[in-house]
């Protein structure tokens, strides 16, 4: 049909955008990926002769629906067992976008988790107007509120993500060099080689999801990380894996290990000063989904680093 390839032609182009905006505004992929068909089924509907910029059109339906997603799922997130981590991303997995912004490339945990601390409309009007480049009076159409509270939400978010710690750039060998001893250290209960990778002040964050194993707080400082997994590795708690994936996720160093109970685990490491200063290890399966439809599979040797 005509007016069903037209509307795909409009689409097709600006559905990894839709995915990243609604990524950002979630923190799921496989949320987004849902919003983003949502969008594309309301465009096909849409009287579209009468949009006269299809790609504004889209972005506003995307945060819209993702606006609705968050009022639905502030209940489940109150009630989420443990820390919540954003769904990894993959490096190769990444939404591009095309804002030039810095911020715009920066999908690391620690900025989605400063995003995920603004209120939903700052969530909103920032990823819009500063990634996306929506002018505010068409956010404030969207919101329904007038431009000047738009810019001062603006502002807020703004002041509130440049309290986040700015990412270091990593080179890929030493990206490679750090994620390859952490986990040889970590999987051999090597506690004083452990120690040795970490920043004092470093934070492990672990997400379970209620559903599997996985510290209920943030542990702190080089000392109680260090000894946590020593003594995980000492009970056999944390038995050498398989290496499914060694690389970025989300941005940062990282690494997919095959875990005894047959599901796969991401582990992300944020870098500062040639240190570890903080882990996100994503144990939930529903966020694990994705990768482990695409990983496990195909894994028909495992390859482990030496420990």
């Amino acid at each position: 049909m005509p007016g069903e390839a037209d509307a795909v032609a409009d689409y097709a182009p600006l559905r990894a955008e839709l995915i990243g905006l609604a990524y950002r505004m979630t923190g799921s992929l496989a949320t987004a990926e849902d919003i983003a068909q949502e969008v594309f089924l309301r465009w096909h509907g849409a009287d579209r002769g009468r949009v006269e910029l299809p790609r504004a059109w889209l972005l506003k339906v995307a945060a819209r629906l993702s606006l609705d997603h968050l009022k639905s799922a502030r209940v489940r997130r109150e009630r989420y067992v443990g820390p919540w981590l954003p769904e990894p991303l993959l490096a190769e997995e990444a939404p591009p976008q095309e804002a030039a912004h810095v911020q715009a490339q920066d999908l690391s945990v620690a900025f989605l988790l400063t995003l995920q601390r603004l209120s939903p409309a700052e969530r909103a009007v920032f990823i819009l107007h500063d990634l996306f480049e929506t002018p505010f009076a068409e956010l404030a159409a969207l919101l329904g509120r007038g431009e000047p509270a738009c810019r001062k939400l603006a502002e807020r978010a703004r002041a509130r993500l440049g309290e986040a710690v700015p990412r270091q750039a990593v080179s890929e060998a030493e990206a490679g060099r750090i994620a390859g001893a952490f986990l040889a250290a970590s999987r051999g209960g090597d506690e004083a080689g452990l120690r040795a990778l970490l920043a004092r002040d470093v934070v492990l964050h672990t997400d379970g999801g209620g559903i599997r194993p996985a510290a209920l707080n943030p542990i702190l400082g080089e000392a109680k990380v260090g000894r946590f997994f020593a003594g995980l590795a000492r009970k056999g708690q944390l038995p050498p894996a398989p290496l499914l994936h060694l690389g970025r996720i989300n941005g940062l160093p990282g690494f997919v290990t095959l875990e005894p109970d047959g599901l796969a685990q991401t582990t992300a490491l944020e870098i500062r000063d040639g240190r570890i200063a903080a882990i996100y290890i994503i144990r939930n399966p529903e966020k694990l989904a994705a990768i482990q439809a695409r990983l496990v599979p195909a894994q028909t040797s495992s390859t482990r680093l030496p420990i």
